[in-house]
């Protein structure tokens, strides 16, 4: 039987237990966030997401302390569109971004600005990329760190927090490590912190730092099969061979004779491969020396690792170098994090976007989120599952005059079928065949299945998919603006924006 004393005692805890377990959710220290964004990495140059040669020890130990995801993706496989859409959580349209040469809006509401909103201090140092000649501060970042363009390798100059361009000796990838290493030892108070790490790696033109030259020298390379079996591809894929992005032109300068369709012109090939290959050991060594740092300040376990690429990269699939169009190998993105609150040795096979950051790590901080925006937070996702996760969604890529070398792409991928429509960009018929491919039994999109007429209703079926998920992000006939495609040209890019 309950005593009078015992249940005061037991009434009066119910009444402030509430107010206590405030105080407690108030006291809880917020995540600090660390945010690595490397530059066209395929996820095949990362250990653990499936390289046979490029061995990553350290990203490999951070993804079998937190989370891989098996499939993420970018929604606009171009720098500045994707750097865009993980800040926002916008596709390009949303954002504006909608190419290399725009300007992010200073307007636009970000996941770094809701930090600070939060309580956050927040720093970027390294490649931002959205603005080709602005190395000047951005707002949403307390402490900035650029430079203009795409920066070099060796002795890139950087504005220092809007003090100036100056030269800083040393291989790119260890300068902005130190960088960041400097800006992690600084006093933040009691703040939690978001720093973002822009590598320009393993971006082209591809220069391993001295000591990785040549770790590839004894790997063969060889052209993908897909580069010969295009029969059943669309022309303009053909027509992309001989040019500034396809297997037989420069091979960004690592070709000096071109076009070359010899046999022996795949040792080019193999050169520009290898050297690759060799700037993304350099990302792993920078892993490994700010996981160091986390570690001995006593702050890894309560620090959201993120490790991520902005947009997938082809490496002679389909013939092709570069990135941009709607193929696996182009739009795949590396995607890492380690949070011990979200769970240790994890996989994630659902679908995850660029789109997806922004309103992620603002669910993670706890922040005010941003409203109507095209991505999801995964956290609930990584922890306990989520049934009502993406099957399907939308990718697209708008024609450049300044790389004349892929048409408008409007595509839909599923967790199966992979759907690629070419739009002219005046209302006609599309210019150029779509393709289709069967991703669980063809995953190296090796035979176009779209013209064959047993598949016409599936065709149609997946083009209203692909219709439905545009209009979900506010595309419609009427509101999807792109440029006309004038076809694949074959003159070289002007040399300031290669």
């Amino acid at each position: 039987m309950m005593t009078f004393v015992r249940f005061v005692f037991l009434l009066a805890f119910l009444l402030i237990a509430p107010l206590s377990f405030a105080v407690a959710a108030d006291e809880v220290k917020k995540p600090n966030i660390l945010f690595v964004l490397c530059d066209d990495l395929r996820p095949d140059a990362v250990g653990c997401l499936g390289s046979e040669h490029v061995k990553t020890p350290h990203i490999d130990k951070i993804a079998q302390e937190g989370i891989l995801f098996n499939n993420s993706f970018c929604t606009t496989s171009l720098c500045s569109p994707s750097r865009a859409s993980i800040l926002t959580g916008l596709y390009a349209h949303g954002h504006g971004v909608t190419n290399n040469f725009t300007e992010f809006p200073t307007e636009m509401a970000t996941f770094p600005k809701r930090l600070q909103d939060a309580g956050y201090e927040t720093a970027y140092i390294g490649k931002y990329h959205m603005g080709e000649d602005n190395d000047e501060p951005r707002p949403g970042f307390d402490w900035f760190v650029t430079h203009k363009g795409q920066g070099k390798y060796f002795d890139t100059a950087f504005n220092v927090n809007g003090q100036g361009a100056q030269v800083v000796e040393g291989y790119y990838t260890h300068v902005v490590t130190d960088m960041a290493i400097d800006w992690l030892a600084k006093d933040h108070g009691d703040k939690p912190w978001c720093l973002m790490v822009g590598q320009k790696a393993p971006h082209s033109f591809y220069f391993p730092e001295p000591k990785y030259e040549h770790a590839f020298d004894d790997v063969e390379v060889k052209y993908p099969k897909t580069a010969f079996d295009l029969d059943d591809n669309p022309k303009w894929i053909k027509q992309r061979l001989s040019t500034w992005h396809g297997i037989y032109g420069p091979l960004f300068d690592w070709r000096k004779d071109f076009p070359d369709d010899s046999p022996e012109g795949v040792q080019d090939f193999e050169n520009m491969v290898h050297a690759y290959w060799g700037t993304v050991l350099s990302i792993d060594d920078s892993m490994g020396r700010l996981y160091a740092w986390l570690e001995e300040s006593g702050q890894l376990d309560n620090t959201v690792i993120v490790f991520m690429g902005d947009n997938g990269l082809l490496e002679g699939e389909h013939g092709m170098v570069d990135k941009r169009t709607a193929h696996e190998m182009s739009i795949r993105v590396p995607l890492i994090v380690r949070y011990p609150e979200l769970g240790q040795g994890k996989t994630v096979d659902q679908q995850v976007l660029t789109v997806d950051m922004a309103p992620t790590l603002i669910d993670l901080a706890g922040a005010k989120p941003i409203k109507s925006i095209h991505g999801d937070s995964w956290a609930k996702l990584a922890t306990v599952g989520d049934d009502d996760w993406r099957k399907s969604w939308l990718y697209y890529y708008n024609y450049e005059k300044q790389f004349p070398y892929t048409p408008n792409v409007r595509a839909l991928r599923t967790d199966r079928w992979k759907f690629i429509r070419y739009p002219h960009g005046d209302g006609t018929p599309d210019r150029h065949m779509a393709e289709l491919y069967d991703l669980q039994s063809d995953p190296g999109e090796g035979t176009n299945l779209a013209e064959k007429p047993e598949n016409a209703q599936l065709v149609q079926k997946l083009r209203q998919e692909l219709t439905k998920q545009m209009e979900s992000v506010g595309l419609t006939s009427a509101t999807d603006k792109m440029p006309i495609d004038q076809g694949i040209g074959s003159e070289l890019p002007d040399e300031k924006i290669r």
